[in-house]
């Protein structure tokens, strides 16, 4: 067996048509907007685009893909879901990598493991099993197992 293929993140999706040569509004749901760079493939429910251009537009991107080349495959594409595979960035922290992970406090204490990321506008929040809601500003340390965290006396109270 080889190894396993990593599992598709959502990096947006697309929001509407725009224009009648095919063009695409994409909204993002990563700050790495190289997601959308020409020749960039990305997956759906239903298979592959291929990103052919893309520029920046109002709060998101007008992208093209191939094949899409008028208005009414522009609006088939409405509400798609974008998938791609992980970015290979050792310094940044990515969301699936924390889930799982034990949270243990620069002290050593333990508090249970990351259920889920919720996005806030402040600071993302680590979810714990026992519903404590972590901003990520408090996380000093990351490794696959264990995330530590810093926190401020009576986050936990």
């Amino acid at each position: 067996m080889g190894p396993a293929t990593p599992p598709l993140l959502e990096v947006g999706r697309v929001v509407k048509p725009h224009g009648l040569q095919g063009e695409v509004n994409v909204k993002l749901i990563t700050d790495r907007d190289e997601r959308l760079a020409p020749g960039t493939v990305l997956h759906t429910g239903d298979g592959t685009l291929e990103v052919v251009a893309s520029r920046p537009h109002q709060a998101g991107f007008l992208v093209t893909f191939g094949g899409v080349v008028d208005r009414e495959g522009a609006e088939a594409l409405r509400g798609v879901t974008l998938l791609a595979p992980p970015l290979d960035d050792p310094d940044a922290l990515w969301v699936h990598q924390l889930i799982g992970a034990d949270v243990v406090d620069v002290e050593g204490g333990a508090h249970g493991r990351v259920m889920a990321v919720e996005a806030n506008p402040a600071s993302d929040l680590l979810v714990l099993e026992s519903g404590a809601l972590v901003p990520l500003v408090f996380v000093v340390e990351r490794s696959a197992a264990q995330v530590v965290i810093d926190p401020p006396a009576g986050l936990f109270d």
